[in-house]
């Protein structure tokens, strides 16, 4: 995403942060991140109270895009299976970019391992929201015990993200998609359900 020198001082320093903490992790540092803003670091501590906030602050600003990203474009006319299996081949066309490190929300429960830490905690509700929105699809899919199947759907998603954001494996082949498939097969959910 491009700084503008039209947005904000806190939209500047927003975007820095959501853009150099994906591509070099979140131990970046304050002068890095004011530098590649344009914004200095008083105007910087004005806005945010540290850079913890600032960071929790971004991962929250793009929450709205990173879900998108992932619904169903006919969501009400798919079936469960359909909206979940969408999920892995977004996932999958994500990973061909050029400068694809993984789930942005993963990538930061990973590297803090901090949970009371702002940012950790943000993340970690995205993916909760994650396997909320797994666990109730496979619930009206028809799954056995969709708690097992979300659980096994979100690990499935996270093992392949961090595996395809640390360039060791390749999802281009529709391996995230044949084995969410395999998992909704097992769980006995078909090709139909509710929609």
């Amino acid at each position: 995403m491009a700084t503008s020198q039209k947005a904000s001082p806190r939209d500047r320093l927003l975007d820095a942060a959501a853009r150099l903490s994906y591509r070099e992790g979140v131990s970046i540092g304050i002068e890095a991140l004011c530098r590649a803003a344009g914004v200095s670091k008083r105007s910087m501590y004005q806005l945010f109270d540290s850079k913890e906030a600032m960071l929790a602050a971004s991962l929250e600003r793009g929450i709205p895009w990173y879900e998108a990203r992932f619904t169903h474009p006919a969501a009400q006319a798919a079936s469960p299976r359909e909206r979940i299996l969408y999920v892995f081949e977004q996932l999958e066309r994500a990973s061909e970019d050029t400068g694809y490190h993984g789930c942005p929300y993963l990538a930061v429960l990973v590297e803090l391992k901090n949970p009371e830490h702002p940012a950790s905690k943000v993340a970690r509700a995205v993916k909760e929201r994650l396997a909320a929105a797994f666990r109730d699809e496979a619930a009206r899919g028809g799954a056995r015990d969709p708690e097992l199947l979300a659980r096994q759907l979100l690990l499935v998603f996270d093992g392949a993200s961090a595996r395809a954001g640390a360039g060791v494996e390749r999802l281009a082949d529709g391996l995230a998609t044949a084995t969410a498939t395999a998992l909704l097969d097992a769980a006995g959910v078909g090709p139909t359900g509710t929609a």
